[in-house]
C-alpha cells in the first residue's frame, strides 16, 4: 500500500482559479482502480498551501494514475497558476495500526 502526501504552494487566490480542475481531478481519480483515498485540502492557516492526500493499493495503480487524461488536465491547470513550490512524497506502508489510546 502507498501513501502519497503532496504540498503545493501557490500565489494567494490562485487555488480559486483552479477549483474546477481540482474537483474534476478528485472525482475522476476516486473512480480509478486501486485508489482508496484521494483528497485536496487547503491549509486553514495558509490559504496559499494546498495539500493532496492519496492512498493507493500498489505502485502499478499509482503509475496508471499518472497516465490518465485527468492527470494531464490537472498538470496543465496547476501549471497555469505557476506554483511557488511543490513537494511530493510517496511512502510504502505495511498496514494500518490503531491510534494509541483509541483501541
Amino acid at each position: 500500500m502507498l501513501i502519497v502526501a503532496a504540498e503545493i504552494e501557490v500565489e494567494a487566490g490562485a487555488i480559486e482559479k483552479v477549483k474546477d480542475a481540482l474537483a474534476t481531478m478528485e472525482n475522476e481519480t476516486r473512480k480509478e482502480p486501486g485508489c482508496q483515498t484521494y483528497a485536496f485540502s487547503v491549509d486553514v492557516c495558509d490559504p496559499s498551501m494546498m495539500r493532496i492526500t492519496e492512498l493507493w493499493d500498489d505502485m502499478a495503480a499509482l503509475e496508471a494514475h499518472f497516465a490518465t487524461p485527468h492527470m494531464a488536465s490537472f498538470g496543465a491547470a496547476i501549471g497555469q497558476v505557476q506554483p511557488k513550490s511543490m513537494n511530493v512524497k510517496v511512502y510504502e506502508i505495511a498496514g494500518e495500526v490503531a491510534l494509541p489510546g483509541r483501541g
